[in-house]
């Protein structure tokens, strides 16, 4: 199986993050922190600009109707920037949602709802805040044109005034969560329970944070390797010591060794496969283990200076241990796992991983 991305797919993946090194910058995101609302509605535009508000929103609704696999890379450069904007829960996860909930709407009514709503994300004019079943707390729910919620298996789509929203407090400065308080009736329902679209919102919740993770643990190698470049003990770089290169090698092997996890459970996805919740799940472990180990060891270079808020590694190590939980943390995704290893159903084993 070829794992690797198309021509196109890399070309615009590195466009976006050639966008992102530009405009989210650790200033904008110190900047940030300072706002009512942490967000910028010039960086939301220029995000809408360049296409990525629509990427998973079909044709029909003006979208560019592509996939998981374009937005593994895409989230490793959300990651890799902390970019504190809610684009993959409104363009991956709530994008995704409503487009799957075109296919099993029962109504005509709750399908333009759909439709409308999909058309507004496409063009950057409405960001969607998505309350899942495993999640207790509600990432930008303050600054969402609309939330979609669960009750008992069905999607209900709120508006802001439906919706009490209380703030809780978060390790990362550019989350902010919320706690709902709501209630359900006819008019605030979607689609009905029973259609499985709950499920597919978490994969690809996950999906997004693995990425994301991944982005995140290469930001701080980099971090990390540049410091141990400039800092000099003894008359030399610590970079050139032993013990600090096999720091930096043991987070490096684990980044390698999960990319092609990450893109698997993307195609998983995109392609529909009835395993599709396994291989996120083994994404997202092997991604939170890859960036416990870089926050751990980047700031184990950088010394007393690691804790330091002055400097910029603390966005990315706190933005990584905040993600930890999010979207299942890794007792949930293990548990996944490890369900479909004894279930008995499964041939384990090198020669049966492609069957």
């Amino acid at each position: 199986m070829d794992f690797t991305l198309t021509e196109e797919q890399e070309q615009f993946a590195e466009a976006i993050r050639r966008f992102l090194m530009t405009e989210m910058t650790p200033e904008l995101t110190r900047e940030l922190w300072n706002t009512d609302t942490g967000r910028s509605d010039a960086l939301w535009r220029q995000l809408a600009d360049q296409g990525l508000t629509g990427l998973m929103v079909p044709q029909e609704q003006g979208g560019l109707a592509l996939g998981e696999v374009e937005w593994a890379p895409l989230a490793q450069a959300c990651g890799y920037f902390a970019l504190p904007e809610p684009l993959l829960d409104t363009a991956l996860v709530a994008a995704g949602l409503l487009r799957d909930a075109l296919a099993v709407a029962p109504h005509a009514s709750a399908r333009e709802r759909c439709a409308t709503l999909l058309e507004r994300i496409a063009t950057g004019d409405a960001r969607v805040a998505v309350a899942h079943p495993q999640e207790r707390l509600v990432a930008d729910a303050h600054v969402a044109d609309a939330i979609l919620c669960a009750h008992d298996g069905a999607v209900h789509l709120l508006r802001p005034d439906h919706v009490t929203l209380t703030p809780r407090t978060g390790l990362d400065p550019s989350r902010r969560l919320f706690e709902l308080a709501w209630q359900p009736d006819a008019g605030t329902e979607l689609i009905p329970a029973g259609t499985g679209l709950w499920d597919m919102a978490l994969n690809r919740g996950a999906l997004g944070v693995a990425a994301q993770q991944l982005g995140l643990t290469q930001r701080m190698l980099d971090l990390a390797i540049d410091y141990s470049a400039q800092r000099k003990q003894f008359g030399k770089a610590i970079g050139a010591y032993q013990a600090v290169k096999h720091l930096l090698a043991d987070v490096a092997i684990q980044l390698e060794f999960a990319k092609p996890v990450l893109l698997r459970a993307a195609a998983a996805l995109a392609h529909g496969l009835p395993d599709a919740g396994l291989h996120v799940s083994h994404a997202r472990v092997a991604a939170a283990r890859c960036a416990w180990t870089a926050a751990r060891q980047a700031i184990q270079v950088h010394g007393a200076m690691g804790y330091t808020w002055e400097l910029d590694l603390q966005i990315f190590t706190k933005r990584a241990w905040a993600l930890a939980g999010s979207w299942g943390d890794r007792a949930f995704h293990k548990a996944r796992v490890g369900a479909h290893i004894l279930d008995g159903g499964h041939d384990i084993g090198a020669g049966a991983t492609f069957a």
